[in-house]
């Protein structure tokens, strides 16, 4: 008995001897020189060629979200390659693999969080005191419950972060603001009389809301915000070769490690 031949659909991309088809478009002619990088990230994401405003909001969360300095990932990425420079894929994905709850996942996070108490509500408010209302009983929630706020917070910009206001505009420019950076904000008003304190709302959170606000599904935040901070990790890499550093920073560990007896 033959068995069939199983079959395996794809929408992305496909090539035969003379050709490559990428997500419709002859990849040669209609797409290399006429459609940006992060045009092509958009439509691999969504399925949809994105307007010239979808493109402005989402490219300038890619901007933001590329580095912030000398984080974990970075520090990781660069001693990979000290390490292992015969396989800079493994640089990068040290680096990307530092994406979790407290570095790059935060954009996720917040997404997630305002998309949950949005699914709730049923009917999105009709003015800011409605939204701020919304927000405090969330915020509360999650006081209640133990939980961090996503998307507040910055151990650097204490006094706000300087990407959220930009891609806040942006995305009101654009006629892009939704329900989740309208959420966000509202956050960003209420919480210090419910959490005691004032913090900034942050770049990686205004990224997630403004994504989700794009129509990008919530399983692919933290992997819109590793394609961005892949970038940053390959110029952390391309600097190491100009200007090593992970030599220093091996070696400030290594010869300042404190030997402690395991009984003691």
């Amino acid at each position: 008995m033959t068995r069939p031949v199983p079959e395996f659909p794809t929408s992305i991309g496909t090539s035969d001897p003379t050709t490559i088809t990428l997500l419709g478009q002859d990849l040669a002619r209609d797409l290399m020189g006429n459609v940006s990088f992060g045009e092509l990230a958009y439509w691999l994401l969504t399925l949809e060629r994105p307007t010239p405003q979808q493109s402005r909001l989402f490219e300038a969360v890619l901007l933001g979200l590329a580095d912030h300095g000398f984080t974990p990932t970075a520090i990781a990425a660069r001693l990979t390659y000290l390490s292992a420079p015969d396989a800079i894929q493994g640089a990068l994905a040290a680096g990307l693999l530092g994406g979790g709850s407290r570095f790059l996942g935060v954009t996720e996070d917040t997404g997630r969080f305002l998309a949950d108490v949005l699914a709730e509500t049923g009917e999105d408010p009709s003015d800011e005191a409605g939204w701020d209302a919304l927000a405090e009983r969330a915020v509360a929630a999650r006081k209640a419950a133990g939980l961090l706020v996503p998307g507040l917070g910055h151990p650097v910009h204490k006094e706000g972060d300087p990407r959220t206001p930009v891609i806040i505009r942006i995305a009101h420019e654009e006629g892009l603001y939704g329900p989740h950076l309208a959420l966000f904000e509202a956050v960003g008003r209420i919480h210090p009389r419910i959490l005691g304190r004032t913090l900034p709302l942050n770049g990686a959170g205004v990224s997630g809301a403004a994504l989700a606000d794009l129509g990008l599904p919530l399983e692919l935040l933290r992997g819109t915000v590793l394609l961005a901070r892949c970038a940053g990790l390959l110029g952390h890499i391309a600097e190491e070769l100009r200007h090593p550093v992970a030599s220093d920073i091996y070696l400030t560990v290594d010869r300042n490690a404190t030997y402690v007896n395991p009984e003691s």
